[in-house]
């Protein structure tokens, strides 16, 4: 039987440790798809490794998982992507339900929501990390997500074809999350289990500095594709501090008739004018923003939705009984 393809993408940079067993995982869930391992510059043999478990090993010089992806989306072609992290802590045994949801209901994304009791799987740190950066997003962007730096998704051919990847490392989950909330894609969420670590294998998570590679990631997408909060927000710091400056001024003037305190003076109407400055900036750059969204869904539409040809069943079935 012919079923839609179906393309696991791992990114890798020394997985030696638990390389194999992801692919083989992937292979026996997944018996008609083609796993792909992207070598990143590993040391440790891991594409010789990935190779001999079967998978298709190509490899990116560039640094850093966002790089990775954008050359995974570009270079395969498929109907279906499974993306997921090459260091064993996903479980396989979720992906054919991912991708039977992918399909049957026509959505865009399919996110597994890690869920685990092994608190050397999920760090507490990494736990508050995530819901603070994904509470920041659901507040800006919409409430539909629920764990946004997930390493575990499938995609469909019009989101990888039509996504407009800038990142370079680990922020690239944000930037996932972010471009299906903006253009309102249909998208679901699967609990899947979370796992340690195989024993020997290290995490290439760096949280402080990845965590604030995150949160600028969020904040230059708020500017990016929300100008008018991003600016206004600007305006109002802006204008609060001016009224703060200018008050007592003015409270003087009404006494004396003088102005005593002139740099104060002067410092609040210049706050005043960069207020001003960026309510308008905000104004103008939305309606930039908006041009450029209109342009991302005109792409996004000229490709096929993920849709099975035939009798409309499934390519993989998951047994969600008992």
């Amino acid at each position: 039987m012919s079923g839609p393809r179906v393309a696991v993408l791992v990114p890798c940079h020394n997985e030696a440790v638990a390389i194999a067993g992801v692919v083989a995982g992937f292979r026996a869930a997944l018996p008609g798809a083609t796993v792909y391992v992207y070598d990143n510059n590993s040391t440790d043999g891991t594409p010789e490794r990935a190779a001999e478990a079967g998978a298709v090993v190509r490899r990116e010089s560039q640094q850093g998982k966002g790089n990775v992806v954008r050359r995974m989306f570009a270079d395969i072609e498929a109907e279906a992507y499974l993306l997921v992290d090459g260091d064993g802590t996903y479980d396989p045994a979720d992906a054919p339900a991912m991708v039977a949801a992918l399909f049957g209901e026509r959505l865009d994304m399919v996110t597994g929501v890690r869920v685990t009791e092994a608190a050397a799987a999920y760090r507490a740190g990494h736990r508050l990390g995530n819901r603070v950066l994904t509470g920041v997003v659901r507040y800006v962007f919409g409430d539909r997500v629920t764990d946004m730096l997930s390493g575990y998704r499938c995609f469909s051919r019009r989101f990888v074809k039509s996504f407009p990847g800038i990142a370079e490392g680990f922020e690239t989950e944000t930037e996932f999350t972010v471009h299906a909330l903006e253009l309102r894609l249909p998208v679901g969420e699967i609990r899947t289990a979370y796992r340690e670590r195989p024993a020997g294998s290290a995490s290439k998570l760096r949280t402080y500095y990845d965590g604030y590679r995150i949160l600028r990631m969020i904040l230059a997408l708020v500017q990016r594709e929300r100008p008018r909060l991003f600016f206004g927000s600007a305006a109002l710091v802006l204008g609060v501090a001016s009224l703060a400056l200018f008050l007592p001024v003015l409270e003087t003037f009404l006494e004396t008739g003088l102005v005593p305190r002139l740099p104060s003076f002067v410092a609040s109407g210049m706050m005043m004018s960069l207020a001003l400055v960026s309510v308008a900036c905000g104004l103008v750059l939305d309606t930039v923003t908006r041009g450029r969204i209109e342009a991302k869904r005109l792409a996004y539409l000229a490709l096929p939705g993920p849709v099975l040809s035939g009798d409309n069943s499934l390519p993989y079935h998951h047994n969600t009984s008992g």
